[in-house]
Parts: structure tokens; sequence; C-alpha cells
């Protein structure tokens, strides 16, 4: 969130890298999905209705004189900007409404360069492949081809570089090494199974792992303590030996306690806190927590909640978007170790909590 708008993480977080103050034309248009087919959609950081009611090729004609105004401003503010593409630029059946990649380009005359996961296999076809089905005009903003998450010795990728540059005329300019534990925030959406704890494990927390799970880079800074053990729990299973389990942010709260009661970790998880073990709900997954969701708007959905606060959740028209600090409160037994300390950050949801009647204790999991 900047300056009243949203941004994605990753674009706030580059601003940073790169000594700059976010801002929201870093981030012009952002989808944020919601539901296997449908985004919320924030234009220079503000959600748009209209817009996320749209099919997607019918949106990227409305958007472009906004996205390109922005871009215009900041080269001219900037000695330099660094664009960052999304997915494929030679997905043929985006290309004729692509917005993010190729166009962008062109307007910018941008030199390019195309980086493939060289992890998953295939990278130098990938490399090609994308060459080719690139229109003329476009290849010719190519400047190099770059390999990302290689393992191991690069003279060993010989001659493949040298190959690939004499079918295409385009260099390998840069091979990239795998590295883990960078302690950088993961993109949403995507997230490693194959974390390990390092050192004997001493606790073991289970984040439940719904298909909408949102704000995964709070849970990065768990995979770099030594003991921890961090499990993505999608069965009952996953989480019976869990000394914590928590309850994530989510994109589509509603529809992902459909989810998890259909999984049968509602009662694992209730199961659980009747045995005194700690569980912690963030954002959507505090509301789950709650009695109910209340949706009068169609915003989210409305649901019964897990009934382990004793808290209602009233989804908003408008979304609040603002900065925040703030100070617990006096804590006792698993969360006494943040008593009183201060907190700074922001607040982006549709959620309000209207007070109740249950609501005036303090509940504990």
């Amino acid at each position: 969130m900047v300056g009243g708008g949203e941004i994605g993480s990753a674009q706030y977080f580059q601003a940073l890298a790169a000594n700059a103050v976010p801002d929201v034309r870093m981030n012009p248009l952002l989808l944020k999905p919601e539901r296997d087919t449908h985004s919320q959609v924030v234009l220079m950081g503000q959600v748009s209705e209209e817009l996320s009611a749209l099919p997607w090729r019918g949106r990227s004609e409305r958007v472009w004189p906004q996205i390109a105004q922005a871009l215009d401003e900041l080269r001219a503010e900037n000695d330099v900007v660094v664009i960052e593409g999304a997915g494929s630029p030679a997905e043929i059946n985006l290309m004729a409404s692509d917005i993010v990649n190729m166009r962008i380009a062109r307007h910018a005359q941008a030199r390019c360069l195309l980086a493939t996961d060289i992890d998953r296999g295939g990278a130098f076809a990938h490399l090609y492949g994308t060459w080719a089905l690139l229109p003329e005009a476009d290849r010719a903003l190519l400047r190099g081809f770059v390999l990302n998450k290689f393992r191991g010795d690069a003279t060993l990728l010989a001659p493949a570089p040298q190959q690939l540059q004499e079918l295409t005329g385009v260099p390998t300019v840069a091979t990239l090494p795998m590295w883990w534990q960078h302690g950088l925030p993961e993109e949403d959406g995507v997230f490693d199974d194959r974390s390990r704890a390092s050192g004997a494990v001493t606790r073991t927390v289970a984040v439940v792992a719904y298909p909408r799970i949102s704000n995964l880079d709070e849970f990065q800074a768990l995979k770099n303590v030594p003991g921890v053990r961090l499990v993505w729990a999608r069965t009952p299973a996953d989480v019976a030996a869990a000394d914590w389990i928590v309850l994530p942010g989510s994109k589509h709260t509603s529809g992902d306690l459909t989810w998890l009661r259909a999984q049968g970790l509602d009662s694992a998880v209730a199961a659980h806190a009747a045995r005194g073990g700690a569980v912690l709900g963030i954002c959507g997954g505090l509301q789950m927590l709650g009695e109910a969701l209340v949706d009068p708007h169609g915003i989210d959905g409305n649901a019964p909640g897990l009934g382990l606060l004793p808290l209602v959740t009233v989804f908003a028209r408008e979304k609040t978007v603002r900065h925040r600090t703030a100070r617990f409160a006096e804590l006792t037994g698993a969360w006494a170790a943040l008593s009183n300390v201060p907190v700074a950050g922001y607040e982006i949801h549709h959620a309000r909590r209207p007070p109740t009647p249950s609501s005036r204790t303090t509940a504990r999991p």
C-alpha cells in the first residue's frame, strides 16, 4: 500500500532495493485473483469494480492510456526505469491484448532481457521457442538471454549458449545460480513445499494452504528459523503433529472456508484448539475463526465461521487502505512475547468487525 493506493509486494520491494520511493505508477495495473475465474482489478492503486466485471480482453484498451502515462512520467523523472514483464511475452492466445510485456517494451523501446527458469528443464527450448514466436519487430528489442536458478558448474552449459546465439543472434548474457534462503518474500501464489528445518525439529508450524491463500511472505521468516519445521497443510493429517496452526490470509475468504470444511480441516483446527494448541488467524484466517461472515454488498460471500473467536466480520463496500501503527496489549500464554510490542504496517481490507456482545471478552485459541 503506497500513498493511499495498492501495489504488488514485488514492486514495493524492488522500489526499496533501488532506493526509490514506492509509487502506484510502478504497478499501475494489479490483478488479485479471488476465484478461479475472477480477479479484482486495481488500477492506479484503486479497486475498479467496473473493470473487475469486464472480461480480460475487454480491459486492455480501457487501461492502456493510464499505463502508458504512468510509464512516461516515470521515464521523465528517472535516469533508469526497469520494467518487469509478467509470464511469457509470446503467448499467442493473449498477444493481441497483451499490455504487460511487449506492448510496454515497444512503447518504451526497451532493451529487453528474456529470462528462463533452468531448474524446470527445457531452458534453451523455452528461449528459442519464445524468440521464434515473437514478431520480427519484437525480436529486435531482445538484447540478451538470462538463465536463472542454475545449479552446478556453468561451463557445462557449453556449447548450447553459442548454438542459441547462432540460431537467434541473441547472446546469453548471464547465468544466475540457484539461491536459497535469501530472506526475500515469495510471490503470491508461489511457495516451496521442499522447505526443511535446519537441525533438530523443536516446533512444527502448520500453515493451512487453501486454494486462494495470500500473504505468503509473512511465513518466509519461519523457513529460516533453526528447529522450526514449516508444513503447508491441506489435510487433517498435515496438522496432526503441529504445535501451531496458522490460518493465513485469503483472496476469497468464504470460498476458502468452504474448502477448509470440505477437507475436514475445520474439525482438525477445533480439536487442536480444544487440546490447548496455539491457533493463529491472519487477515482472512482471523475472519474464519469468528462466528460469521456477513456480506451485504456481494464482496466475498456470506458464511458461518468456525466459532473459535467471538467476532463477526462484515464486508464494507469501500476498501480500507492506510498506513497504521499499533501496539500489542498485555498478553499471556503462547503470545506473551508480543506484549506491548509496537508494530508499523498497513491495512488493506473490505472487512469490518462491529462489536458484538461476546466480543467484549478476551478470546483464547
